[in-house]
Formats: C-alpha cells, structure tokens, sequence
C-alpha cells in the first residue's frame, strides 16, 4: 500500500461533491499516460509479491492469543531508524488497513528467475524475521507475555471477546465502523483509513455486513447468537438484528475484511498489448489458485462453511447503497444518508451495480491477438458513458473500444477516499485522481498503467503491469514462494503463447468458479468450468476437479503451463517431476510438488488443516465456535509450522513426510 502521505481527508459530505472532478480529471491523466508510454516495448519480466502479516500477543498465563495493536510503532522504526536493516536486506514495509498488520515486499523487483532458487524463499524469510524480532523487544516472559509475526489469514476470533490488547476497549464509542464487534483501534491509525470506514459506511446509507454460512455441527445454533442490539448510534444500531441471517455469521466492520492477509504478485509485460493478453489469460487462474490457497476457516469465533477470505473483503468495502445494489433498505425509514433514499428524478442519473468494488474480474481487455471475441463478455457490467466517450473520443490518445470499456467500467464508482490537499493536479504529471478510483477497484487482477514519465527511453521506470491478487496468504515462506514462483511460470508461458493459446471462456463462467470456490473443501468436492482445449479458437468448457484441471494430459495446467515453461528455460526435457533429481534445481520440484499435491488433494489445505485442528481439539464442543483456548493452540500450532519447528510433529501432519523431510533438511 505505500508509505502514507500527510493530509486532510475529506468525510463523505464533502467527498461526494468532488466525485465528477476525481474522475473527469482521473481520465485526463489516464489519456496523458497513454499518450507518454502508448508505445513502450520490449521490457523485461521484472515482478515481485506482496506478502501481509499481523502482529500477535500470545499471552500463557490467559491461554489467549489476541491481535496486537499496541506495537504499531514496530512498522515506524521500521521505516525510520531501523531501515538499514531492510535497505540491507533488499525489503520494504508498508502500513496496511489493520494496525496490527504489516505489508512487506522486496525492495527491488526480481528480474525472472535470474538467482539461486532459494533467492525469493530467502526474501520473504527475512521480511518476517526482521519484523519478527522488533516485535519481540517487547516480549514480557516474568508476565507470560510473547509477540509473534505470522502469516495468517484470518485471525479466527477477531471480533469476539478478548480477541484485541488493549484494556477497556469499549470506554469510547467507535463511531468510525460502528461495528457491534470491532472497535476502531484495530484500524490504522492514519487519518485515511479510519475516513474510508466512514465514508464508505456513509456512502451506502447503512453499515456494511456480510452474512458468511456457518458450519453446521452436532450442537451448532441455528443463529449467530453474538448479535445484539445496541444504542450507542441510531440507526446504525437497529440494523444488526435484521441484517443477520439465520445459519450465518454476521459480520458488521469494514475491518473484517480489509483487516485479512493476502499474498499479491505483479508482473511486468513488454508492451501494452502483451499486457492485455497477460491479464485475459490469468483471469481464469483467479477462482482455480483462490480454491487451491484456501486458508481461511473461521471468523468472529465460528467455524464457517466456507474456506476462503474473498467475499468476507468483498461486503466489507462495499459502498453501493440500497438502489444500487437493488434491494430493500434494512431501514427504510432512517435510510436518507449518501444515496440511499432516491427520488424518481435521481434515478435517471444512477445505476444498477451487480457487484461490490472488491469482486472478481468483470470484462476481458481483448486487443489484437486472434482468439478474443467480444462475445466472451457476456455479463452485465454497468459503465460510465461519459467516460468511455471520452476514452475514444479525445486528441490526446484514444483509446480501442474494449480497453475503454475496461476503465469507463471502474470508473462508475465514487472515490470515497480524497484528500483536501491533492485536490487540484496537473494532469501531465501526477495519475493520483487516476489511481484513486482504480486502485480502490479491488478485483482478482490489476492492470496497472505505468506514469507518464514512462516514456519509452525509461526503461528504469515500470511500464504496464498485472497484478494477481486471489491468493490466501499461507503460513510458511517455503509456501509462500511457492505459490508467487508457479503463477511466474504460468506468466513465462502465457507471455511466450502469444496467439498460439486461446486462453479465453466466458466471463460468467469465471464469475460461477469464483462461487465454486468458496465452498468448504472446494478442491475436494466441487467442480470448475475448464477450457477442453487451449488449442481452438472457441470457448468450449466442461466441468472438472481442481485436480483435473491442474494435472489433466490434455488441457492441465502442469501440461499446458509449467511444463512449457521448464522446457523453455532447458530445466527438464518432458514433465516438471524431473526436478526432483536435479542438483540445482530441486528446491523448485517440492515448489510444484506442495501445490500438485494440495490440488490433488494428498495434502490439506491449509484452511482443511485448520479446520480439522479445531474440531478435534479437546475443548472444542461441537457447536462450531473457536474458544479461546482453541484459539490460543491454533496460533502456537501455525508459529511452529511457520518456524519449520517439528517437535510436536506438526510439520509432517501439515506437509506430509516428503516434503516437510526435504524442509528440516534444506533450511534457509
């Protein structure tokens, strides 16, 4: 996300009013950057990942675990006094919605594969390790207390009692979120974030929520029965009983869901149109890695039925209010806030939005290679007329029909994020109106346009960029790499598949496997829609296991992808198992083998891994409810998976003999 520039932001009253200027503007400078680096070639594959941890009190003496939000100033030394220790190790830290979370990515783009394989694993170890032992300064063993940096991605009790560090958390009223559950110390303490919870709280016309399917035990109540009603904000407090749905968890903070972790990786493609084939073909990875990284079983307490973070993230920044969204308020009498209440004049100026501003990719971009049709986008995806005129329409750089369509589609949405400082720009040099509404259009992939100082002889300066966003984060940096080297090597491939590979099936297809899924134990259980061939100019699918679809012989990703790129690069002569004799390239074959192996289903996920710790755990009482105890168990069990610690043999029941033995053996 950035280091934080100072300003004024804007509450909604006012934001609102500057919303034609942040995008009549935001599109000046898009056309300006077109018009810079339209025509930028020939770059390298440089790329990198973002990795997001949060900080953790273990307390022995409570048997609690909590997230720690009273050690946030362990992300200011880090970027302060003790930044040799990153400019050293080649890392960087970044604040994130959550204060008790951390972002951390290389400093410096890696350039292919171009270093030793243990080089991004190594990487990523460091980012941890360092942050980890700031945070551990202020451990307090005579009070039983110990701080930990994981990879978790989902806190399981986050909203439920004694899941926060901080005493007294209720003696304030948290009018930010006015969640029933989170208080507003878990979010960032810089003015931005907590001015976005409002906003977008504001904008809507009631409190976000989000009902996730509860896991049905033997003793599980048919309720969330954590629901209350309370009177500290009217009617933000009237809604929570009639927003919760019966057999679901109820969820009412936007820190539910940006306050999760996640593992993001950007690719730089040679050229625009290279880009543009680039996103189209990772599109359908999106929903097939989101299933496969599943780690994420619990929240606020409950077991849910589901395995996943993404629509948690996706209700949680959800501003539409209720005409948009096309439904009912939950109070139609106090619904009059941001644009919830509509005369019939107003209407004519607003739209019907499917889907949340968090959601999964919605259009292809097309261009010029010979297998897209625009037939692909057969869904219904609003756009901003204005816009998109323009973006074809201009003497500046315009634009083809499909790439405008793109961005006049991010472009219906409001900026519910403005700063009284960056209000007027010069549209030549800055793209801060642009990146304000794209960057909040958080879809499973980015395309990023560079800069206008991006013009073709800058080649030091970042050209046209994808950035895949779907996956969990999960414990282990071995992990980790793991996930961020396949998806490089599906890149390599797809970049060197140019109009030879027709990566493309429609678009409602991809929006039912985002579904798919979030269904417990979808690797397991369920099938995706999956090209039947990537050869033909059509986009024929069948329905087919995750374990299908990456080891299939004929349309498999392995076969299709890995393989493809390992010959490329003269690694192996025919399959990626051959790795596993290879004298310098070994540690990549446990890489591929961890992810084969979950997508086959010969390891758990790391969301099935969990999940099954919690139901067999001796306090557990069947009624899908996380304890504390529970909890507490939970985080120590993942700091020894994440320090490869093995002496409760966790490692071998997480990975399995083979890999886990590799792991003791090989660590760095």
């Amino acid at each position: 996300m950035g280091l934080l520039a100072a300003g004024t932001p804007l509450p909604w009253h006012e934001a609102r009013n500057l919303a034609d200027h942040i995008r009549s503007e935001g599109i000046e400078q898009l056309l300006e950057v077109f018009k810079a680096a339209g025509k930028r070639d020939n770059d390298p594959l440089y790329w990198g990942d973002e990795l997001e941890y949060m900080m953790i009190e273990l307390d022995s003496t409570e048997q609690n675990a909590m997230v720690d939000v009273i050690h946030d100033k362990v992300l200011t030394d880090l970027n302060t006094t003790e930044n040799f220790l990153c400019q050293e190790n080649d890392i960087e830290f970044h604040p994130e919605y959550g204060r008790y979370m951390l972002e951390a990515t290389p400093e410096s783009p890696y350039h292919g594969l171009k270093f030793t394989q243990e080089f991004i694993e190594d990487n990523m170890k460091r980012r941890r390790v360092i942050a980890d032992a700031l945070l551990s300064k202020y451990n307090q063993p005579e009070n039983g207390k110990k701080y930990v940096v994981l990879a978790l991605t989902v806190f399981p009790r986050l909203g439920s009692d004694q899941f926060i560090n901080i005493p007294h958390v209720w003696n304030h009223k948290n009018s930010a979120s006015r969640s029933l559950f989170l208080p507003d110390e878990v979010i960032n303490r810089h003015v931005r974030f907590p001015t976005l919870t409002a906003n977008i709280r504001e904008r809507r016309g009631e409190k976000v929520y989000m009902n996730i399917p509860m896991f049905k035990d033997i003793n599980t109540p048919d309720h969330d029965t954590t629901v209350y009603e309370r009177n500290w904000f009217i009617p933000e407090d009237m809604e929570s009983l009639k927003a919760s749905k019966p057999g679901h968890i109820y969820l009412d903070g936007m820190g539910f869901g940006m306050g999760s972790s996640c593992l993001q990786m950007t690719y730089q493609a040679p050229n625009v149109e290279m880009a543009r084939f680039l996103y189209d073909s990772l599109i359908n990875f999106a929903p097939i890695m989101l299933s496969v990284s599943a780690a994420a079983p619990a929240f606020k307490g409950w077991l849910a039925d589901q395995d996943v973070r993404w629509n948690v993230i996706s209700g949680a920044v959800d501003c539409r209010t209720p005409y948009e969204r096309d439904v009912e308020p939950i109070l139609p009498k106090y619904n009059s806030g941001g644009f919830g209440s509509v005369t019939e004049e107003a209407k004519k100026h607003l739209q019907k939005i499917p889907k949340s501003r968090y959601s999964v990719v919605d259009l292809y971009l097309g261009g010029h290679n010979k297998f897209f049709n625009r037939n692909y986008n057969n869904t219904n995806v609003p756009i901003n007329e204005k816009v998109l005129k323009r973006l074809l329409e201009n003497n500046v750089a315009p634009l083809d029909y499909d790439l405008a369509k793109h961005f006049a589609h991010l472009f219906i949405r409001d900026s519910c994020s403005i700063f009284e400082e960056s209000i007027n720009q010069d549209r030549t040099t800055s793209t801060n109106h642009f990146e304000n509404i794209q960057s909040t259009n958080w879809q499973t992939l980015r395309f990023k346009p560079p800069t206008q100082k991006a013009i073709p002889s800058e080649k030091n300066i970042p050209g046209w960029r994808v950035e895949f966003r779907p996956l969990e984060v999960q414990l282990t940096e071995f992990e980790n790499a793991a996930h961020s080297i396949f998806i490089y090597l599906v890149v390599e491939a797809v970049l060197d598949s140019y109009n030879t590979l027709n990566p493309y099936l429609n678009m409602s297809k991809v929006w039912e496997n985002m579904d798919i899924a979030h269904k417990r134990d979808s690797v397991l259980q369920n099938k995706f829609h999956w090209k039947t061939t990537f050869q033909s100019e059509n986009g024929n699918t069948d329905l087919y296991s995750i374990d299908e679809i990456f080891h299939n012989k004929k349309n498999g990703i392995f076969e299709t992808f890995i393989n493809k790129a390992l010959i490329k690069r003269n690694w192996i002569k025919s399959t990626w198992t051959e790795l596993q004799n290879s004298t310098t390239h070994k540690r990549y074959y446990y890489y591929l083998k961890l992810i084969s192996d979950r997508a086959s289903g010969k390891l758990p996920t790391t969301a099935h891994f969990l999940r099954d710790f919690i139901t067999t755990h001796k306090d557990y009482r069947h009624d899908s409810r996380v304890s504390k105890l529970i909890n507490y168990d939970l985080v120590l069990l993942s700091d020894r998976i994440t320090n490869l610690d093995n002496s409760q043999g966790d490692l071998i029941a997480f990975f399995g003999d083979d890999i886990a033995n590799f792991l003791l053996e090989n660590q760095i």
